[in-house]
């Protein structure tokens, strides 16, 4: 991994999982959350940054560090979540109205104007919202790096139909984050 030129996205952890099921994708990103602290650690220590891509939450007239207080002083269940993720003064954030990163967002000129050829993609769901802007990274021409340990959807078999896709079409390396912290 070359520092430089590699950029971790966290997609659409700060999220109060109020909706249908949102207490069962709680529960996964949950699990997946230390996974991504460590990564980010790991990364802004050799240089890269860090890009919070994040739902808006029909939200038009908001900003993203008002969007993570918000959850956070809410009674949320995914306030816990948004406090261990807060973003630093350093870090980048994309609020996006769509399942991808790229549609209808500035993230490829901010990370064209960063320099960044490699991505590696955090967060949930890997089904989802993982999956449609891991898409469109792969067709502007990114190299994709996406932890198995740092990917949630809904259910694990989701997950692993994500994974696949990954690794299978969009040739990215699914190797768990323990990979990238040596």
């Amino acid at each position: 991994m070359n520092s430089k030129t590699s950029a971790l996205l966290i997609v659409d952890m700060i999220n109060p999982f109020s909706f249908k099921h949102g207490e069962e994708l709680f529960q996964q990103a949950e699990r997946i959350t230390s996974n991504i602290i460590q990564l980010k650690q790991h990364m802004k220590k050799q240089g890269s940054p860090v890009l919070y891509v994040n739902d808006n939450y029909g939200k038009w007239q908001s900003d993203f560090l008002n969007l993570v207080d918000e959850i956070k002083e809410s009674n949320a269940i995914g306030a816990p979540i948004a406090e261990m993720l807060r973003p630093e003064p350093t870090d980048y954030s994309v609020l996006k109205p769509k399942y991808s990163g790229f549609f209808d967002t500035p993230l490829h000129l901010l990370l064209e104007h960063l320099e960044i050829t490699t991505l590696f993609l955090t967060g949930i769901v890997g089904n989802m919202c993982i999956q449609f802007t891991a898409n469109d990274a792969y067709s502007l021409e990114y190299k994709l790096c996406i932890p198995s340990n740092a990917i949630a959807s809904f259910s694990e078999q989701d997950n692993q139909v994500a994974m696949h896709h990954f690794k299978h079409i969009l040739k990215a390396d699914i190797s768990p984050t323990q990979k990238w912290l040596n």
